[in-house]
């Protein structure tokens, strides 16, 4: 996790000398701001700062060095229980079918949005519910 801190914040140091030299070289361009492209250089910099606190402060609360930091760690101490995952459903399909169809229609016309919509919300429902009906009902 240090390295990915460490990594992280260069991106963040990288990417706010790119905003400047960007910004910079628009103006002397085409005389004038280039807003998309200096904002979103910006933002990809705050994003890593960000994501680089956020590591960071956990680093500092969990009470130890990962395995994954430790030279003399064996394979068996880095694989704890992640969560639960169910590998024979078929929701996160449709889940992803509906997005992309609604993502289509941001792009072509919002009305192709409106048939991913209410995809999306029953793919979303029946993810939730799975394990409430059928055979694998708990």
């Amino acid at each position: 996790m240090k390295t990915n801190i460490g990594v992280l914040w260069i991106l963040a140091a990288y990417f706010a000398v790119l905003t400047v030299v960007y910004t910079v070289w628009a103006i002397i361009d085409t005389g004038e701001l280039e807003w998309i492209g200096s904002i979103a250089i910006g933002l990809s910099g705050v994003l890593s700062a960000f994501i680089a606190f956020y590591l960071q402060f956990q680093l500092k609360n969990q009470g130890g060095v990962l395995p994954e930091d430790r030279l003399d760690a064996d394979i068996d101490e880095g694989e704890p229980e992640i969560g639960f995952y169910s590998p024979w459903s078929w929701w996160p399909i449709m889940l992803a079918a509906g997005a992309g169809i609604a993502m289509l229609g941001m792009s072509v016309g919002i009305w192709v949005a409106l048939y991913g919509i209410p995809l999306i919300l029953v793919a979303l429902v029946g993810w939730t519910y799975e394990y409430y009906r059928g055979y694998f009902a708990r």
